[in-house]
């Protein structure tokens, strides 16, 4: 069995919601490990379970033992740790919990959008492949015995057909490279960079990922804020943790502001463009009141609620309009054949 690199959002938020409950109910974490090795059944997480458990066997506490299996990111070996010397792990256990599996639903709404569309597309040149390649030609050859040819629209197409036949081979080929070039994008470290780098700078994703980006932001500033941990330490560990290079750029002139000109938190959030006015506001009442990390946690839950409002309207739009533009194109493309042959037929007769 190949050795396993790092855990994905849904494994992470299943074991940390285990652990949560194991702890809440006055269990240590070493005799939780091993609770939850007798009942696990998947043997990857048998691996990661006994990787762990021999950490903490050899003395070692739950967070450097967690640090050294090297299963988990590092933002949750940290916030770890932080359970640790607060005394609230098993309230980070389950906020980690939540996170993840928030992100996890947000990696399933973007699949599930690109997902369907992409499917529609490839219906789409499929059919029309076949139309021009398959059925053209048949139409051609009734146009022939009928002592005439096609002309306009459908002749250019045939044309098109026949030099897709002729230079198929050319044709797969650029099709395994692009199949090649999207396996790449999303399985190696620098394609999934490169990928970033074009979600980012996309028009009608630009916003949309930013967005997502600041969720992720105030989501994770309000856990690490609520489980103690220091403001400027909680800044470079989210820095990490958005996956956006402009909103990356924005949090460290975020924590210049702090650092070099004494702004309060709300006012350097505001300064870098992170948050707008109202939400700006809403953190400075935060830090009054003594509830920042309560009053953020609303920001993340209100910018996830605009993501998924996003997500939702997107292929609301896409789904008929997809439908509609390949009804569109297989009558066009039928009708440019069928009127003149009707035409040729009617003079006959």
């Amino acid at each position: 069995m190949s050795k396993i690199t790092t855990l994905n959002n849904r494994e992470i938020a299943a074991f940390c919601e285990q652990m949560a409950m194991i702890l809440h109910s006055g269990i240590t974490p070493k005799d939780g490990l091993s609770l939850m090795l007798t009942d696990a059944t998947d043997q990857n997480t048998q691996e990661v379970l006994k990787t762990i458990i021999s950490f903490t066997l050899s003395g070692d506490s739950f967070s450097s033992s967690i640090k050294q299996a090297g299963y988990f990111p590092e933002y949750v070996v940290n916030m770890i740790a932080i359970g640790e010397d607060t005394g609230k792990l098993d309230e980070v256990m389950q906020s980690l919990s939540d996170y993840y599996n928030h992100e996890e639903l947000v990696n399933d709404n973007i699949r599930s959008a690109i997902t369907y569309p992409l499917i529609m597309v490839c219906m789409m040149v499929f059919i029309i492949l076949v139309l021009i390649t398959k059925v053209l030609p048949l139409f051609n050859q009734v146009f022939i015995q009928l002592g005439t040819e096609m002309t306009g629209l459908s002749a250019s197409l045939l044309m098109i057909g026949q030099s897709i036949q002729t230079y198929s081979l050319i044709l797969i080929a650029v099709l395994v490279l692009i199949l090649a070039f999207v396996i790449y994008l999303s399985r190696a470290v620098s394609g999934r960079k490169l990928a970033r780098k074009i979600r980012e700078n996309f028009g009608p994703t630009k916003s949309f990922f930013r967005n997502i980006a600041y969720g992720r932001f105030a989501t994770g500033m309000a856990l690490t804020l609520s489980s103690g941990m220091d403001l400027y330490k909680a800044l470079h560990m989210i820095r990490e943790l958005v996956e956006h290079e402009g909103v990356e750029a924005q949090i460290d002139a975020c924590e210049k502001l702090i650092i070099q000109d004494g702004d309060t938190l709300s006012e350097a959030l505001t300064k870098a463009g992170i948050l707008g006015n109202l939400y700006g506001r809403m953190v400075a009442i935060g830090d009054k009141s003594g509830n920042t990390y309560e009053i953020l946690g609303k920001i993340g839950h209100l910018y996830e609620e605009e993501t998924d409002k996003k997500l939702q309207s997107f292929v609301s739009i896409i789904e008929p309009t997809l439908v509609i533009a390949l009804s569109l194109i297989v009558g066009l493309i039928l009708l440019s054949v069928i009127l003149p042959l009707l035409g040729v037929m009617s003079s006959i007769g």
